[in-house]
């Protein structure tokens, strides 16, 4: 059985073993981590960082957490909803008055955190190149007209969730996304999450590694509506390669391009399940985690093709919360047990060619604990 570093309370001994089983069976290095009240009692790691298996993943070893990003991004609205600088049922062009144009004068914040503003398109770019150009991107945004009335339908905002929030983010406090979550909510907590990766961190950078049988050139893809049609791409296909590159890891699309482990990602976001607090650091009022948990869209979405429970920046399963990543990576967060679960990894799997349950594996088997 594959060699498990790290920490872990008996109690969570399951977390341990369920990461070993996932190490034999499809992943190349991952990593897991659990909180409870704020604090660590799982914090394990294993396998290799790359896909030749000759550099050990270690406990600093970072990874692409593609989508599971949002769940940060989300966090930043959140933050500055709680201080009083942003009304979550204002109209976005309250702060970002150009919004307003063809017909978004009533957009709320909200809309744009449960994924119902009607914007799940892209207005233009069609190389990933063009996602680095965060004026442009957001100017087009502003100029477009939603796709259906807002906060009356769902559509998941895959790539202009992080252009959306980051530029309101930006019109509020004069940074950009990536330097507020790193100065207000990752360095006081000292978490190791990144959505704009300095140069310093490249050698600590697992590259993901594609599907079995797939190469770098593997690209993710809209998902299959309720019939069974694909839904028009956003007009930016991006592959792992492209992931995998310097450019993506300076670059701040933050709905995607965040680099952390299992650990950085549970520390941030038990923030939400703690009441507002982890490892004795505050960035919330108990208050103002509530919008993470409570509901504001159930019903089909129009893009995942599936039916989804939005609140502001987050999915809701039940008593839980959280998001994933394309290729596996998820975190959950339950207010009730006041835990969250975080499982980060680099292999990718397709979920159109195989079953994907490695994350949910960690996460039953973090509730194993609490029994």
């Amino acid at each position: 059985m594959t060699d498990i570093k790290g920490y872990c309370d008996p109690r969570f001994a399951a977390v341990r073993e369920a990461l070993a089983v996932l190490l034999d069976k499809d992943d190349v290095g991952a990593s897991a981590a659990v909180y409870v009240d704020g604090e660590p009692v799982a914090d394990v790691w294993g396998g290799y960082a790359d896909a030749n298996r000759s550099v050990d993943w270690e406990r600093d070893t970072l990874t692409a957490v593609n989508s599971t990003t949002k769940n940060m991004t989300a966090l930043c609205a959140l933050v500055l909803a709680d201080r009083g600088e942003l009304d979550l049922s204002a109209p976005v062009a309250a702060y970002w008055p150009e919004f307003a144009a063809a017909g978004k004068e009533d957009v709320l914040v909200r809309h744009v955190l449960s994924h119902t503003a009607g914007l799940p398109d892209l207005p233009g770019p069609t190389t990933v190149e063009e996602l680095h150009d965060w004026e442009g991107v957001t100017a087009g945004l502003a100029a477009r007209a939603p796709e259906w009335e807002p906060g009356t339908a769902a559509g998941y905002h895959a790539l202009t969730f992080g252009f959306l929030v980051g530029e309101i983010v930006r019109r509020v406090t004069g940074r950009s996304l990536g330097e507020f979550f790193a100065e207000e909510v990752a360095g006081p907590l000292g978490a190791d999450f990144h959505i704009g990766l300095p140069t310093g961190h490249d050698h600590r950078v697992a590259p993901l590694v594609p599907p079995p049988s797939l190469t770098d050139e593997y690209a993710a893809d809209a998902p299959p509506g309720p019939d069974g049609t694909r839904r028009k791409n956003t007009g930016v296909t991006i592959r792992v390669k492209d992931v995998n590159s310097v450019a993506w890891r300076r670059a701040q699309i933050p709905a995607v391009n965040g680099f952390g482990n299992a650990r950085s990602v549970a520390l941030v976001q038990s923030v939400l399940a703690n009441r507002g607090s982890a490892g004795g650091v505050r960035l919330l009022s108990p208050q103002g985690c509530g919008p993470a948990w409570q509901e504001v869209f159930r019903g089909d979405d129009r893009v995942l093709g599936t039916p989804m429970c939005w609140t502001a920046g987050f999915a809701r399963f039940g008593d839980a919360f959280g998001w994933g990543g394309w290729g596996g990576s998820l975190v959950v967060s339950d207010p009730g047990s006041r835990m969250t679960v975080a499982y980060v990894m680099n292999q990718m799997i397709d979920r159109e060619r195989q079953e994907d349950d490695r994350g949910m594996e960690i996460v039953m088997a973090a509730y194993s604990g609490l029994r």
